[in-house]
């Protein structure tokens, strides 16, 4: 594992308490090592959130003065998602500077999307704790406004609902989802869903979620409509 301070130098954060820290990269199953309670990642991410969907919102409303409030709305629900948190998290390499059990290796950590999205709103968490609301948003900006400026707003309307649209039009039946495979373990978990239409399968897809793994196979069959 990397020297947290490396991490912290690298995003020019210069700390105050780098306990805080720590804290915000440690995985709940570090604890089953370290014979401890609670020092784990888990409160931090909790105000992580809070704090994220707060700049997010505000950065939105600045550089995108033409939506309406319910395209606010999906756009910043687009851009906090696990998908994109992962995606900033490993961004910085975030998946070397996590502490965690033997049970869970660092290769593992890095493919987990759940994990690599806790760590980054705790991490944001820990920075406003110690830095204050500015440099949260600083940190948080780097990642978030070249987003913010370049999603195609086509991409807000989930992929279930415009497989179910697109069916509907032309069949007037619906699609429905069957959960097929549940695996891994509790903090881990990955689901595995079919999507049907009448007795058909269209797609299968899979996420550490239902939900997540629902429209994962509803993008799939979208691509292969667009491909027929």
């Amino acid at each position: 594992m990397a020297e947290i301070t490396e991490l912290l130098k690298q995003l020019e954060i210069n700390y105050n308490d780098l306990k805080v820290y720590n804290l915000a990269l440690t995985h709940p199953s570090y604890n089953a090592d370290a014979n401890t309670k609670h020092q784990d990642y888990e409160r931090l991410e909790f105000i992580g959130d809070a704090v994220i969907g707060f700049v997010c919102a505000e950065l939105i409303f600045k550089l995108r003065e033409g939506l309406d409030q319910g395209y606010m709305s999906k756009l910043r629900s687009y851009l906090v998602k696990t998908n994109s948190l992962a995606k900033y998290a490993r961004q910085i390499n975030l998946q070397n500077y996590i502490r965690a059990g033997h049970s869970l290796p660092t290769e593992q950590i890095g493919k987990s999307n759940k994990i690599l999205e806790d760590v980054f709103e705790a991490l944001v968490g820990a920075i406003y704790l110690d830095q204050g609301i500015k440099p949260a948003a600083r940190y948080l900006s780097r990642f978030l406004v070249e987003d913010i400026k370049n999603t195609d707003l086509s991409v807000l309307t989930d992929a279930k609902t415009r497989l179910q649209e697109e069916m509907q039009a032309e069949h007037r039946d619906s699609v429905r989802y069957v959960l097929i495979k549940e695996e891994g373990p509790a903090h881990d978990r990955t689901f595995e869903v079919n999507v049907m239409f009448n007795d058909i399968i269209l797609a299968t897809g899979t996420g550490k979620s239902k939900k997540a793994a629902e429209e994962d196979a509803a993008q799939k069959a979208l691509a292969k409509r667009s491909t027929l």
